[in-house]
């Protein structure tokens, strides 16, 4: 079982107890973090949307730390154009600590409203089908005037 998640821009495969560097978040360590699934894997692949709102993966923030130092240099021969610069990620380390798809139950219909005939009424009252409102005309456009010789 695996997801597929997106923090920052990116997206990140994933299974239970994997870490992840991923872009700074606004988080204290230790504090629990729900990731968005993209796409989600048991036994069959789920990537339709109203699915994945039933994919729960939650991450702790396991520690906040700086990527390695990249040095940018630039120059253009002969011309004397030097620049020099550096650059160090601000990164986050994840701990995914839970990945499941969320089932529902249905409901049982309520035994109350069988027992009262005030209440199929009022349900029989709601059900009943209300006449769809007329909408107005749709407006014809203008006639177009036919141009001249102008003379």
């Amino acid at each position: 079982m695996y997801a597929v998640v997106e923090t920052g821009g990116k997206q990140y495969k994933v299974e239970k107890g994997t870490s992840l560097l991923v872009d700074r978040l606004d988080a204290k360590e230790g504090d629990k973090v729900t990731l968005r699934a993209v796409m989600f894997r048991d036994k069959d692949v789920v990537a339709a949307p109203k699915e994945l709102e039933k994919v729960k993966v939650e991450a702790t923030v396991a520690e906040h730390l700086r990527g390695p130092k990249i040095k940018v240099f630039k120059y253009k021969p002969k011309k004397g154009y030097r620049r020099r610069a550096g650059h160090r990620s601000e990164l986050t380390k994840l701990e995914v600590t839970e990945l499941t798809m969320l089932t529902r139950k249905a409901t049982a219909p309520k035994a109350e409203a069988k027992d009262k005939p005030a209440a199929k009424e009022a349900a029989a009252k709601e059900s009943a089908v209300k006449p769809k409102a007329k909408k107005p005309a749709a407006k014809k456009p203008a006639a177009k005037k036919e141009a001249g010789d102008g003379s």
